[in-house]
């Protein structure tokens, strides 16, 4: 027998919620196939059956579960194929989740067992917005999905115009969206366990902006200070390789290459996907990259692999008005570099927040005299 264990997702959350089953309690799976839809505070991720053989489910949909924690076991090694022939086994009862919630929940959309033949499965999230915006199974049927994703519901029904201010009341209270919370647990773990230093430089983007331009229009796709920062800043770990480490406890441990985070807030929240190894990238790469988080971003469609693995972050705050940012290190890394770009051309702003039990003030003001030549040396 093997068991389905909940994977590290990310350092922001503490638990996740498992929303759907896409395999029925028992019924037969392959090794490999997706079997349940997990949600963390960023994004939703499919997990796999560790074993073939015949499925059965520890913990309900809709219930909470923690990293490390048994949701499920596939018994007996079979093949699918081979399931048919042990219907006793399909027949018993699942075993009493061990850390179940106390309190009752809501019965769970039907998973792919019980959806009708052909029908796409939804998941939880996506059949609430559905069931509040009125889409009804034939609209997502027509969308000729596998899965259905509360992305896919809203790309079905555009949000409402905004009332006239006039009509507008002040809500009596908002609650926080699902990003927005696990912003705050970052934050919190943050400022809790990292104690941070902060140091600044001013840099000439005009030279960078220019170079971006020309290669927008060589490469046939937008380049911008985004993709300069990630590439001048990934081409730095070699020679300061503890900017890109992690502690733990009291060793630091070395990356084998830069993996950079990079903020995207269209104003549904704050994701920080990661560009892995763009040193081995050629910069339409890393556009095409960056360009591909900025739509996820738009729908909420990011999957947990590209927002996990950053060991360096950049955060962009290039609205014009914007002089200096302070960020704040994302647990997991040492350094977050803040990216401002004033609107009339002047000298920007550039920071480094870092933790202070791997990297001194000298060692930052010399990564960032080392960015500030990089960058403003491009031609």
């Amino acid at each position: 027998m093997a068991e389905l264990l909940v994977p590290k997702l990310n350092n922001n959350d503490t638990d996740y919620v498992l929303t759907d089953w896409l395999v029925g309690d028992g019924e037969p799976v392959a090794a490999g196939d997706p079997v349940a839809v997990v949600e963390t505070s960023k994004a939703t991720e499919e997990l796999e059956a560790c074993a073939a053989g015949t499925l059965r489910h520890r913990v309900a949909a809709g219930a909470r579960c923690r990293p490390g924690e048994r949701i499920a076991d596939v018994r007996d090694g079979g093949t699918p194929a081979d399931a048919d022939h042990r219907r006793e086994d399909v027949a018993e009862p699942a075993p009493p989740h061990p850390t179940a919630p106390p309190h009752p929940t809501a019965p769970p959309h039907p998973t792919a067992a019980a959806q009708p033949a052909g029908a796409p499965l939804i998941t939880r999230p996506a059949q609430d917005l559905a069931d509040e915006l009125g889409v009804t199974p034939a609209e997502l049927a027509a969308l000729g999905l596998a899965v259905v994703r509360r992305a896919d519901v809203e790309a079905l029904r555009p949000a409402p115009a905004a009332e006239a201010p006039a009509a507008r009341q002040a809500p009596a209270g908002v609650p926080l969206s699902r990003v927005q919370q696990g912003v705050a647990r970052a934050v919190e773990i943050s400022h809790r366990t990292i104690p941070a230093a902060y140091t600044v430089v001013r840099m000439d983007l005009g030279p960078a902006r220019a170079h971006g331009a020309a290669l927008t229009r060589a490469v046939r796709r937008p380049v911008g200070l985004a993709e300069l920062f990630v590439q001048q800043v990934a081409a730095l770990h070699a020679h300061f390789p503890r900017f890109f480490a992690a502690i733990d406890g009291t060793t630091a441990v070395f990356a084998d290459a830069p993996h950079i985070g990079v903020t995207v807030d269209l104003g549904e929240g704050l994701y920080v996907p990661c560009v892995r190894n763009p040193a081995e990238l050629t910069i339409a790469e890393i556009a095409t990259r960056l360009m591909a988080f900025r739509v996820a971003a738009s729908g909420g469609t990011f999957r947990e692999s590209d927002l996990g693995g950053a060991n360096f972050v950049i955060t962009l705050h290039t609205e014009g008005d914007v002089v200096l940012a302070v960020p704040f290190v994302f647990p997991g890394t040492v350094c977050a570099l803040a990216v401002t770009s004033p609107a009339d051309g002047s000298p920007a702003n550039i920071g480094l927040a870092y933790d202070h039990r791997l990297i001194n003030g000298r060692d930052a003001s010399l990564f960032l005299h080392a960015l500030k030549t990089s960058m403003e040396g491009l031609a």
